[in-house]
């Protein structure tokens, strides 16, 4: 492909990642339209139920559109759902060819939408930027594809791998900076996650403090309803839900929880504890495709026990505890190093004075089918 190509890819990449964390239960999508090098229109989708990306760009370039190249970050739908199909909408605009990113993953529209063009007499090439295309969706495909969550694991570690100091203290284990980060993440997912000893120790409200972000779902997973009722998370003022998902049969402590506005999800039990598999599941029923993994050593071991963490994000500060403390995962883990659970796909970034590690659990044997 040509550094054109590429280039104008990478601007309808630019123009779909404006919607991340604001189109669910939607893909985030981008498109623009160029003729004779130029750009004439560009667009990306808002909001679920409302026009997709192509038409947002069809309607800015106009009568430009004829005659033009429309590069689309995901294949244009070819059903009616909420709003028309978009590769009819680029049909009727007299596109003359489409570039398109990745094939979608929904059966609804996988490979429709490229032979609806095609079988109208337009040019279609696929595959152009696709993994970073990939990469803007993980969430939508996953859940897409098996009606489960993507699960994106946060902490903060010292260099000696401390999450807190023996007494308890983790305020703050990073700087500023990377604590505003968290807060974009926030708004980015659908939900985030912690176990009731974090609420308990912290009294976390799990808001978005970015000025303009969305609050994300709150869930707490409290296997025994011991969530004190002055709890700051059972009075926050948000458009977002609080979920207690729980194990417990204390009717009395679900109607307490309740009369604050708080929803009781009742899940399965595995050792006297929220069998989380089950969590997930109901979780991804609901409509839910991102989770935030953000508190609580004991829910983070469980979940990478269980195969259930999709990617790790895991900010270091240079800074040394020392003596005990308190680690990322607790809970049986790995006797030996050759069976620790490896990170693939590895990036590494500063973040002010800490550094940022992403990476992708391998599964170890026992959670492979």
């Amino acid at each position: 492909m040509s550094d054109l190509h590429l280039k104008m890819m990478r601007l309808a990449l630019s123009e779909a990642r404006k919607g991340v964390g604001k189109t669910a239960p939607n893909p985030a999508v981008g498109c623009v339209i160029v003729r004779n090098g130029e750009v004439v229109g560009a667009g990306w989708h808002k909001k679920a139920g409302t026009p997709h990306a192509e038409v947002h760009a069809l309607k800015a370039a106009g009568a430009k559109a004829a005659g033009a190249d429309a590069y689309v970050t995901l294949e244009p739908c070819s059903h009616f759902g909420k709003t028309p199909p978009c590769a009819k909408a680029l049909i009727e605009a007299n596109v003359a060819r489409v570039f398109v990113a990745m094939v979608d993953p929904n059966p609804l529209v996988s490979g429709r939408g490229i032979q609806m063009l095609k079988d109208a007499g337009i040019a279609v090439e696929v595959g152009l930027l696709e993994e970073e295309s990939r990469e803007l969706n993980l969430p939508f495909i996953k859940w897409i594809q098996t009606k489960l969550p993507y699960v994106l694991l946060k902490s903060a570690l010292t260099l000696d791998g401390k999450s807190a100091t023996a007494s308890g203290d983790s305020k703050w284990v990073t700087s500023d900076r990377a604590r505003r980060e968290v807060h974009r993440l926030r708004g980015r997912l659908d939900a985030i996650m912690v176990g009731v000893g974090t609420v308990v120790k912290d009294d976390p409200l799990l808001t978005c403090r970015v000025p303009g972000g969305k609050d994300p779902l709150r869930v707490i997973v409290d296997s025994t309803l011991r969530i004190p009722l002055h709890a700051a998370i059972l009075g926050v003022e948000s458009k977002a839900k609080t979920v207690i998902a729980t194990c417990s049969g204390d009717q009395a402590k679900m109607e307490a929880l309740k009369a604050h506005g708080v929803e009781i999800l009742t899940c399965c039990e595995t050792d006297g504890r929220v069998d989380l598999c089950d969590l997930f599941v109901q979780l991804g029923a609901r409509g839910v495709q991102s989770v935030l993994l953000e508190g609580g050593s004991h829910l983070a071991g469980a979940a990478l026990r269980a195969g259930l963490i999709d990617k790790c994000m895991i900010f270091l500060a240079p800074k040394l505890v020392g003596g005990a403390g308190m680690g990322l995962f607790a809970g049986e883990g790995a006797t030996l190093m050759a069976d620790a659970i490896r990170l693939e796909q590895m990036r590494v970034k500063r973040v002010g004075v800490d550094l940022l590690v992403e990476g992708v659990p391998t599964k170890t044997k026992s959670q492979n089918p």
